[in-house]
């Protein structure tokens, strides 16, 4: 559906005049809509996956979806043969910023010289750009192409080209078999399922300041290792999954940036709102415009 709240407005209204007491919007761009709807009907919960507005009856939600670049990260710097590894992103958002970063974190867990070269390309889903930017940095030396943009145009092209790479959103085994490493997929129903139970039940009450989802409680999770992550690769990766579901943090101090600044002490994890408004990279990436 348009992002647009002319689209949005209309559809959430038929479905409240058909009785929905629930209103589940699945985009950032529902946001602003999402928050005028909850005023307007203060009998209705709203949930927005990826959205940034909440209220007395309106949870935004999103997944820690650094949680499993992190190990897609793992899979990429297994996989590659020269350690230089490309990445095709949407919007230099914190959330975006956050997969990028432990994209690269994953990566030189299994090789301290990997670098991650990013290329942005404006727009959530824009095929044309994305096959531009996977070639580019196919082009510049990536034998291994991450992604977080919403087509798995970046998957084909790697695929095209005799290179590796890894999804974001769903199996994207499904578009480039050859090329797909291991993917970062939505699990929401592992999230929803009790959020809905206690909507139900009455009394719920949204997060004040919206739900970050742990790979624990379902936001994101891995599907699938292509046969070029070696078995003992993957057995890591499947153990450094456990220690996440244990409670491992990704970003745990001591951390600095590529600069060499502090951004996480030794001894503390990086805080939520540190998370949301993430603008600095780790070591060993390199953005591009």
């Amino acid at each position: 559906m348009p992002e647009d709240a002319s689209a949005i407005k209309p559809a959430a209204e038929k479905f409240i005049q058909r009785g929905a007491n629930i209103v589940i919007g699945t985009a950032f761009g529902y946001s602003d809509s999402f928050k005028d709807l909850a005023a307007k009907y203060p009998d209705v919960a709203f949930l927005n996956g990826s959205g940034t507005t909440n209220g007395t009856n309106l949870e935004s939600f999103y997944g820690r979806t650094y949680e499993s670049q992190y190990l897609c990260g793992m899979a990429a710097g297994a996989a590659s043969k020269t350690g230089k590894l490309g990445f095709v992103a949407a919007n230099p958002f914190g959330v975006v910023n956050w997969t990028i970063n432990a994209f690269a974190l994953g990566a030189q867990k299994m090789n301290p010289n990997a670098t991650v070269n990013v290329i942005y390309t404006g727009a959530w889903n824009d095929p044309i750009k994305e096959r531009a930017a996977a070639a580019a940095l196919i082009d510049q030396g990536a034998d291994v192409i991450g992604q977080h943009v919403d087509s798995p145009t970046p998957q084909i092209v790697a695929q095209e080209r005799g290179v590796y790479g890894t999804g974001h959103h769903r199996d994207l085994r499904q578009f480039a078999p050859k090329a797909t490493l291991c993917s970062s997929v939505w699990v929401w129903d592992r999230f929803l399922t009790p959020e809905l139970k206690k909507v139900m039940a009455g009394g719920w009450k949204p997060a004040q300041y919206g739900a970050f989802i742990e790979m624990k409680d379902g936001g994101t999770d891995i599907a699938g290792f292509g046969p070029a992550v070696p078995k003992d690769k993957a057995a890591q990766i499947t153990a450094e999954r456990e220690a996440i579901l244990k409670g491992k943090q990704i970003y745990a101090g001591p951390l600095a940036d590529r600069d060499g600044k502090e951004r996480v002490a030794k001894g503390a994890v990086l805080s939520d709102a540190d998370l949301w408004k993430m603008d600095w990279f780790v070591k060993g990436v390199v953005t591009q415009k």
